[in-house]
C-alpha cells in the first residue's frame, strides 16, 4: 500500500442523504468543497495518528469522506470545518475498532479522545501560524520577498540562489538569516496580538 492517502471519494453534493435534514446540499457548495479539499491531508494525518496504520487511515479517510458528504447540509458555515470533520473521523475510528477488535494494536477510547483534541488544536495553531506568515511575507520589501521565494522553491539550494543572483554565497545566507529573524518576530507578534 502507498504511504500517501488515496484520492478522496467525492460523491455529488446533490446525492441523496441518509440524514434527516431533508436536503443534502450544503448552503454554499463551492465553499464546502474548498473546505473539504483543504482538510484532506490533515484528516489523513489525524486518522493515521489515531490508527497507526496507513492502510487503515486510507480506508477510514474514504469512509469519513462519505459521511462528511452525506452530512454536508448539516455543517454550519463559519464554524471550524476541520474540528467538525474530525468528530466524524473519530466516530469512524471507533466503529472501525469495534469491527476489528481482534487486532493486536488497540488504543483506549480515552487515548483516541486525547489525540483527537490535540490534533485539532495543532491544526488550528498551524493554520494561525500559516496566516501570520502569509501576512508577514506581504510586509517584507519586494527584494526580500523575492529572495525568500527563490530560496524555498523545491530543489533549489542557497548556493544555486547565490549563483543565480550573482552574489556571494555568504552574503545570501546572511540576508536569508536576517529575513527569517524578521519573519519570526513578525509571526510571534501577530500570534500574541490575536
Amino acid at each position: 500500500m502507498s504511504s500517501h492517502p488515496a484520492l478522496p471519494v467525492v460523491p455529488s453534493p446533490a446525492a441523496p442523504s441518509g440524514g434527516a435534514s431533508g436536503s443534502s446540499v450544503p448552503q454554499d457548495p463551492a465553499a464546502f468543497v474548498q473546505l473539504f479539499t483543504k482538510a484532506q491531508r490533515p484528516l489523513y494525518l489525524f486518522l493515521l495518528g489515531l490508527t497507526g496504520r496507513p492502510q487503515d487511515a486510507e480506508e477510514l479517510l474514504q469512509n469519513t469522506n462519505l459521511v462528511i458528504w452525506s452530512k454536508s447540509a448539516s455543517f454550519d458555515p463559519g464554524t471550524n470545518f476541520f474540528a467538525w470533520a474530525c468528530q466524524i473521523a473519530r466516530y469512524e475510528v471507533l466503529q472501525h475498532r469495534q469491527r476489528y477488535h481482534r487486532d493486536r494494536l488497540k488504543f483506549s477510547e480515552e487515548f483516541i479522545d486525547v489525540v483527537a483534541q490535540e490534533s485539532i488544536q495543532q491544526n488550528d495553531d498551524l493554520e494561525h501560524r500559516r496566516q501570520a506568515l502569509e501576512a508577514c511575507l506581504q510586509k517584507l520589501p519586494s527584494k526580500d520577498r523575492e529572495l525568500i521565494s527563490r530560496r524555498y522553491q523545491p530543489g533549489i539550494s542557497g548556493k544555486e540562489v547565490a549563483a543565480g543572483l550573482g552574489r556571494p554565497q555568504n552574503a545570501v545566507y546572511q540576508s536569508l538569516g536576517r529575513i527569517r529573524r524578521v519573519l519570526l518576530e513578525c509571526i510571534q507578534r501577530r500570534i500574541a496580538e490575536s
